[in-house]
């Protein structure tokens, strides 16, 4: 059974409605994150499954028991939020017991607690500083550690990682991660950083305006994007998506003679290629111009005019191409994504060719 489950929620404030007819499940153990831009209805969807937020119809329930308007006590879940949250005035020991102390855990209990929990996020030597003494990453540490002892099935995370610079970011997401699956917690985590749900989520569910674009694995977004907004979201630089017009043996790209990159397309079509499936030869394949190279280090983002549009490849290691260079493009057709230009919906009929080097 799912331990959480959203039946057709939908959340407005008079004429506006911040989330419409969300549905989707969540298994016990599992990592689920809420994903997308500002605004798009994500944080207001956890806050209602915590009870913060007033449901305006639907139905939430938590380890099949209806929760849609249940208080926040009942629904035994914990909170991470994006601010940490912590009392000043109190250390590390005393923030951490904070909640335990407030339902009378028994004192003996709270010391076996919080010894365990301590030495699980590495706090075990920093129990008597404030939090002004501790790093933003310590201060991390000690909001996840007072949402752990609490030792409830499921905690939500609100944007836990957003104040912590890109080093600690990553060292935060390995041990959230880590966390997760050795106590086998239930969390659903909200971001709008694809980096962290693709590196950390069981399950993705991408929101937009409110809706839920795409929901699935993050391979499931990654390979296989149903829409063009989840193309373009997901992945590094995004998925190039380009216009296509009729050509001699099937679609082509639109201002190239050619050659066909798709065959018998219907009109008003979205050809998508990621960046890193684009090969550069001398040549062969599509013609193209050079506009830039953007080196980073491991790799090199490389801009190219292909007829009246513009692609971009994500090439290894250094490339030096000066602008105006012409050059060919080729990739192969498992790689290629087909769009309906009207309303973004993937075309799962198409037949994309591989265009050689």
């Amino acid at each position: 059974m799912p331990a959480i489950a959203l039946a057709e929620v939908t959340k407005a404030w008079g004429s506006t409605v911040a989330v419409r007819e969300v549905s989707f499940t969540v298994e016990p153990g599992t990592f689920v994150v809420l994903l997308g831009p500002s605004g798009c209805g994500k944080s207001t969807t956890l806050r209602m499954i915590a009870g913060l937020e007033d449901v305006s119809s639907g139905r939430i329930t938590i380890d099949e028991a209806d929760m849609t308007h249940a208080p926040p006590a009942r629904r035994r879940v914990s909170m991470v939020f994006q601010s940490y949250a912590l009392f000043p005035h109190l250390n590390v020991r005393e923030n951490i017991l904070f909640g335990l102390k407030v339902r009378k855990v028994a004192r003996a209990e709270q010391e076996t607690r919080l010894a365990r929990v301590a030495k699980m996020v590495g706090l075990s030597d920093l129990l008597d500083r404030k939090p002004a003494q501790l790093s933003g990453g310590q201060r991390q540490r000690v909001a996840v550690a007072r949402a752990v002892i609490a030792e409830n099935p499921i905690c939500l995370m609100d944007e836990p990682l957003s104040n912590l610079d890109a080093k600690l970011r990553h060292e935060m997401r390995v041990e959230l991660r880590d966390l997760q699956q050795r106590l086998a917690m239930t969390v659903v985590y909200v971001t709008h950083d694809q980096t962290e749900a693709m590196s950390m989520a069981d399950k993705v569910v991408l929101m937009r305006e409110g809706r839920i674009e795409q929901s699935g694995t993050p391979e499931d977004l990654y390979d296989r994007p149903a829409t063009t907004f989840t193309a373009g979201f997901i992945g590094t630089p995004p998925m190039n998506l380009v216009r296509l017009g009729p050509g001699a043996q099937g679609a082509a790209i639109a201002g190239t003679d050619g050659p066909a990159v798709v065959a018998e397309a219907p009109g008003g079509c979205l050809l998508g290629i990621r960046p890193e499936h684009i090969e550069i030869s001398e040549h062969e394949g599509i013609p193209a111009t050079i506009r830039s190279c953007d080196y980073l280090g491991a790799d090199t983002i490389v801009a190219a005019r292909c007829g009246a549009q513009e692609l971009l490849v994500r090439a290894p290691g250094r490339v030096r191409l000066a602008p105006g260079r012409q050059i060919g493009l080729s990739w192969a057709d498992t790689d290629v994504h087909i769009f309906d230009a009207a309303d973004g919906a993937r075309i799962a009929d198409a037949r994309p060719l591989s265009i050689a080097a």
